[in-house]
């Protein structure tokens, strides 16, 4: 949607990448780690530094001794990470179970190993984690369960019942969890993320990926990494070094001062996003959308059915290039995040991750055209 939103002019809501600049901080340090020489090779997993500092993070966040040079990888971005722990994992005929609706990468990946991705809905409206639907899905062929958390598209931030009972059926069905967290920080109205790695049981069943990228709108830059226990650190090691050697040099120094940055960093960044949901939720309520308020991540699941005239009858996809072309605002299709037949319908995802001055040009844009 974004090569159409280029080529028509329209305001894009449609990729999740900000539209605003990253912490000056670091920026400023990927300069210096240029000007100063960091630009050949570094060690496959990673530069030293960011391993330290994320390995000192999830220590904290996930209540095991994760060592800096066995069990984190840092890789070009959580796609990256995720594809080089799932051919790490999996074998040709290996079953993956997703959760739908899910990011589009996330089936590549699966087949990328000879794998195959296992649909299991999340129903809507509440998206909630139905273990009973999960467990009837493992067959003997299971060996992973993705779980992405903070969710996208929902918003869902999986709660600690959930999570427990998630640990159940991983632990009883002898699975390994893998987790994408991209979204960690993102979460609203004083909730909390906790990664599900430090769930009781789970500790040497998951492997985590996230990545810089969101939390301080470096999306092209391409950082992410993986903590990985034990069993799984050295597959790991060895597929992303084969994959890509490493991430880029410099990136990574930046990405090592990024996490220098001090609490009310965060803070201040969750503020201005529910500031960023908060407009984005009146926009699209005040022309007709139905669309709940996400809990976590930056993307709304905004359903198009109660609006006025012949447009709510298309399917997503024609909905969403009519949106674009000719209201001016692109979205994405709510069916693209599917493969399980006639889910998603009615539905787009729209993205607040953008200045409040783009979320109201798409406000103008969608009264001019809908209000």
């Amino acid at each position: 949607m974004t090569r159409l939103a280029v080529s028509v002019g329209a305001v894009n809501l449609s990729q999740g990448y900000p539209d605003f600049d990253p912490p000056p901080e670091v920026t400023e340090a990927a300069k210096a780690a240029i000007d100063s020489g960091v630009n050949q090779y570094t060690n496959p997993w990673g530069l030293p530094l960011l391993r330290e500092r994320l390995a000192a993070q999830y220590r904290a966040w996930l209540g095991w001794e994760v060592e800096a040079d066995r069990h984190v990888t840092v890789t070009c971005g959580v796609t990256e990470g995720l594809s080089s722990v799932m051919l790490a994992l999996l074998d040709p005929g290996d079953e993956v179970l997703v959760l739908e609706p899910a990011h589009d990468n996330y089936w590549p990946v699966v087949h990328l190993a000879g794998a195959v991705p296992v649909p299991v809905a999340l129903e809507g409206p509440a998206y909630a984690l139905d273990v009973d639907r999960l467990a009837a899905a493992v067959t003997p062929r299971t060996k992973v369960l993705l779980l992405n958390t903070p969710h996208n598209p929902t918003g869902r931030v999986f709660d600690e019942a959930e999570l427990a009972a998630l640990a159940d059926v991983v632990t009883r069905h002898d699975l390994v969890l893998v987790t994408d967290e991209i979204y960690d920080r993102l979460v609203y109205d004083g909730r909390r993320h906790r990664c599900p790695g430090a769930v009781d049981g789970l500790h040497e069943r998951t492997v985590t990926v996230s990545g810089l990228g969101k939390t301080f709108a470096v999306t092209g830059w391409r950082l992410g990494y993986v903590i990985a226990p034990e069993a799984f650190a050295d597959a790991v090691h060895k597929v992303h070094d084969f994959a890509t050697i490493c991430a880029p040099a410099p990136l990574q120094a930046a990405a090592a001062a990024a996490l220098d940055l001090p609490e009310p960093y965060y803070d201040g960044l969750v503020a201005e996003y529910t500031a960023r949901r908060a407009l984005a939720l009146d926009v699209l309520r005040g022309v007709g959308f139905e669309v709940a308020s996400p809990e976590g991540a930056y993307y709304l699941l905004a359903d198009y059915r109660g609006l006025p005239g012949p447009a709510p009858s298309q399917d997503p996809t024609s909905f969403a290039a009519w949106l674009t072309t000719e209201v001016g605002v692109a979205v994405v299709p709510g069916d693209a995040a599917y493969t399980l037949e006639g889910y998603g319908a009615g539905t787009v995802r729209v993205a607040f991750c953008k200045r409040l001055e783009t979320l109201k040009a798409a406000g103008e844009r969608f009264a001019a055209a809908l209000g």
